[in-house]
């Protein structure tokens, strides 16, 4: 179980405590990749602390993951799971999600030595080896994964590896820098965390767990690719092609809006397949209609702030409408 290579930047665009977006000094434009992590290692003013190995994991974008997860569990049990299955599952997913995400900012260390919002990682500042950020990363894949298989089962230890395979192999690897499509390609790799916990609770998976899949997976592109507009000249100073960067600013507007109404569209569907019911179909309305507005805003009026802002909200959104599925599961049966 993994995420795609997103990462939450905790200061937005145009704030007045850091440089305009994509600003970089044009000494920092002359260094190249390897430069810049070298001069991160040798100018890191503290030693590493457990945060620095904390922040490796991406414990908020865990956090997110580990939601739909537990969301999957409730949604293919058709009842709250018990505590023990809840504990492993989630520690063994969440293990796994941290262990891939440390070896995404290892593949990429020399990438977010060139960016703005990542320089400060303990990677390219120097604060942690990145040969204990390696060995960390399989370390907590393994571990993940092995708490699956042999706490839960076989199917959910499965598909967690089979993400962490993903992100780390196919899109880190060999997506991220090859095509403006990578997002799109890449997004299976956040979408299997509900199948891990569907199969987690049922042992097997059905057609509707699909559905779940195909939210988190509809839902990335708009999610990432308002995060792209608002970096664009970072992402394009680091090489990394992403859809704004190669189609320009209005198209990506345009594709963030369409998927955006195929994602909420999606969302409705849920109620008409008998997988949830009113309480759901009421949220998923008003969270959708915002979604849909604020998308519609960025492709009429543009701008870094409304790209920014449909970026933080598409976070919201999304544990917000698999928390609704989870209210509208427990609201229809006992809990156990």
């Amino acid at each position: 179980m993994t995420q795609t290579a997103s990462e939450l930047p905790v200061t937005p665009p145009n704030s007045p405590s850091v440089m305009a977006v994509g600003e970089t000094t044009p000494a920092e434009r002359q260094r190249s990749p390897a430069q810049l992590r070298e001069q991160g290692e040798r100018h890191a003013s503290n030693p590493a602390t457990w945060r620095d190995y904390v922040a490796l994991g991406k414990p908020l974008i865990v956090l997110l993951l580990l939601a739909t997860t537990w969301a999957g569990m409730v949604v293919g049990g058709g009842r709250l799971p018990s505590s023990s299955l809840t504990f492993w599952t989630l520690l063994g997913g969440g293990l796994a999600a941290a262990g891939a995400s440390a070896l995404n900012q290892y593949i990429d260390r020399d990438l977010d030595a060139q960016m703005q919002r990542t320089r400060r990682r303990p990677l390219p500042a120097g604060r942690v080896p990145p040969s204990r950020a390696a060995f960390l990363g399989v370390g907590l894949c393994v571990l993940g994964v092995a708490i699956l298989a042999i706490a839960v089962n076989p199917l959910s230890a499965f598909l967690a590896a089979l993400g962490a395979i993903y992100y780390v192999g196919a899109y880190s690897l060999l997506l991220k820098k090859a095509t403006p499509h990578n997002i799109v390609i890449g997004g299976g790799a956040g979408a299997i965390p509900p199948l891990v916990g569907w199969a987690a609770a049922t042992g097997s998976l059905a057609m509707p767990a699909f559905f779940l899949f195909a939210i988190v997976f509809f839902w990335t592109p708009p999610h990432f690719w308002a995060l792209a507009l608002t970096r664009r000249g970072e992402y394009a100073r680091a090489g990394v092609p992403m859809f704004p960067v190669v189609y320009g600013d209005p198209a990506a507007r345009w594709t963030i809006f369409l998927y955006s109404v195929q994602l909420v569209a999606l969302t409705l569907l849920l109620p008409g397949i008998g997988m949830v019911s009113t309480v759901y179909l009421v949220a998923a309305l008003a969270l959708g209609l915002v979604f849909v507005l604020r998308a519609w805003g960025l492709l009429r009026g543009g701008g870094t702030r409304r790209a920014w802002a449909l970026y933080r909200y598409s976070s919201i959104y999304l544990a917000l409408i698999f928390g609704a599925m989870v209210l509208d599961i427990l609201t229809r049966v006992p809990s156990v």
